[in-house]
């Protein structure tokens, strides 16, 4: 922490706000501010990023990743505010200190590249990414117009495109998002628009009572985004599952003729290829011919079970998914792409998302540049400032190329089946179900119940058991898991494979 000394006499390469004096003749002087001598200890600086890539390249890429090191170094929220120096103060601090809070950052984050790291749906280091987000950081570009960033909208359209064919299209449009929920979202929103354009500029008032149809399983941002585009999550029709947690046809349709009875006005069903909690797959092909038959916009969230494309053994999985209109799919999760990597891809080549989302600002989206402003795809999203999220991804497939990414998903399929062949020889564990994806759910029943008849008093105290070993686990810092109850069903762990 910095003292009363610090503030006295500032440390060597202290590169807080310092007053520093003119260092030539003809200083500018307004409002008692330099405006032509320097702002900060260029060399200093430099230093002090050197230094913390040294630590960074210690610390995160080394030791957080050897399997003998903690994967948590867990404190209580009150704990950790007396660890850390969270105060912020008027003057800098020296860069020696700068240096310890960083190693204090590291210190006590989860290490979400640690092997025991199994907590959600995405894990591990990938060191093309890294590279090409330290890259992106150094640069700081924001992907709206060629003009400020001529690599990186290249880059995406590119990656963009090569996505589009794994999907079965042979052309389309598409855009990277800050998340699946997002891409969900916009989703949505454009399935809305396609039905009723004028709402664009209109609003809802004097429209009918939009429903969109999504499984029972789906992503809870299916309900986030209803509510936040006005549609209201009382909305939101959610179409029962089978036992393996896929949304069943004969019952979508029966609420889709359900809610136009209702006077209601469907637009919009969204199947789920990959499911959170159980990686249930829904049955693509009949769900497209259902929303032929009633003409709605099919969206394919595949944020998770995306991936699978790549692999010639497993795309089966998302079998019929080239007749989606539009697909969520994250290549941060299954395919490290790092957070956040998420595209939307529309199979619409007519310009619908830029019709959709533009507000043709004319200070961004000048018709009269002198190159191509076709290349200037930013008026596609509803963000501005947007990262170049696309080029992590691209590193990656430059880097490991079609097959080193098929490979990926393979191998996470390949551990995910060992798995579940151990956990049938061990006593004291017991599946949910037969995996379909990398999604692996269990139950650990301790000696003390393994005698017990499974009736309500089993179940109650089986319930208990999953969060008692999981916070064992991180106080020790020796494995992160997911658990949760789900649909009837007591606390069970949900191992994912990466």
């Amino acid at each position: 922490m910095s003292g009363d000394a610090d503030r006295r006499h500032p440390v060597d390469g202290d590169i807080g706000q310092q007053e520093m004096a003119p260092s030539k003749k003809g200083a500018v002087l307004v409002d008692g501010i330099i405006l032509n001598g320097p702002t900060t200890d260029a060399k200093a600086g430099e230093k002090f990023v050197e230094e913390a890539c040294r630590l960074i390249m210690d610390e995160v890429v080394r030791k957080a990743t050897d399997i003998h090191e903690k994967v948590c170094e867990w404190q209580s929220p009150e704990q950790l505010k007396q660890l850390l120096d969270l105060e912020m103060r008027d003057t800098g601090e020296p860069q020696d200190r700068l240096l310890e809070l960083c190693q204090d950052v590291i210190r006590y984050s989860v290490k979400t590249n640690h092997p025991r790291f199994f907590n959600q749906l995405y894990a591990g280091l990938d060191y093309y990414s890294l590279v090409a987000r330290f890259i992106t950081e150094a640069l700081n570009p924001s992907v709206y117009t060629y003009e400020v960033s001529p690599v990186f909208l290249l880059v995406e359209e590119a990656v963009l495109k090569k996505m589009i064919e794994f999907i079965g299209w042979k052309e389309g449009d598409g855009i990277f998002n800050p998340g699946g929920s997002v891409s969900n979202m916009y989703a949505m929103n454009l399935a809305r628009y396609k039905y009723c354009p004028n709402i664009k500029e209109k609003g809802l008032s004097g429209l009918p009572r939009f429903v969109v149809f999504t499984s029972a399983e789906s992503h809870y941002s299916m309900k986030k985004a209803a509510s936040f585009l006005g549609i209201g999550a009382e909305n939101v029709c959610f179409v029962e599952t089978d036992g393996r947690g896929k949304m069943i046809p004969a019952e979508l349709e029966k609420q889709v003729w359900q809610a136009r009875e209702e006077g209601a006005a469907p637009f919009l069903v969204c199947a789920t290829s990959g499911t959170t909690v159980l990686g249930a797959f829904d049955p693509l092909d009949e769900i497209a011919d259902i929303c032929e038959r009633h003409g709605l916009w099919l969206h394919v969230d595949a944020s998770w079970g995306g991936s699978a494309l790549l692999s010639r053994k497993h795309r089966k999985l998302l079998h019929g998914i080239h007749r989606a209109d539009s697909v969520a799919w994250n290549p941060h999760k299954m395919l490290m792409a790092g957070i956040q990597c998420c595209a939307l891809l529309v199979k619409d080549h007519s310009d619908l998302l830029k019709k959709c989302y533009s507000a043709n600002a004319s200070y961004l989206f000048q018709q009269d540049k002198f190159y191509d402003v076709s290349y200037d795809t930013g008026d596609k999203s509803i963000q501005c400032s947007r990262r170049p999220d696309a080029f992590k991804f691209w590193m990656i497939w430059k880097a490991l190329g079609t097959l080193g990414l098929e490979e990926r998903v393979n191998r996470a399929l390949a551990l995910s089946r060992y798995l579940v062949d151990e956990i049938k020889k061990r006593e004291g564990f017991k599946l949910l179900m037969e995996p379909e994806y990398a999604n692996i759910c269990f139950w650990y029943i301790p000696p003390s119940l393994r005698e017990m008849e499974e009736g309500p008093e089993f179940w109650a105290k089986l319930n208990l058991v999953a969060p008692a070993i999981k916070e064992r686990m991180m106080k020790k810092g020796s494995l992160m898991l997911g658990y949760q109850p789900h649909r009837g069903k007591v606390n069970f762990f949900r191992q994912t494979y990466i």
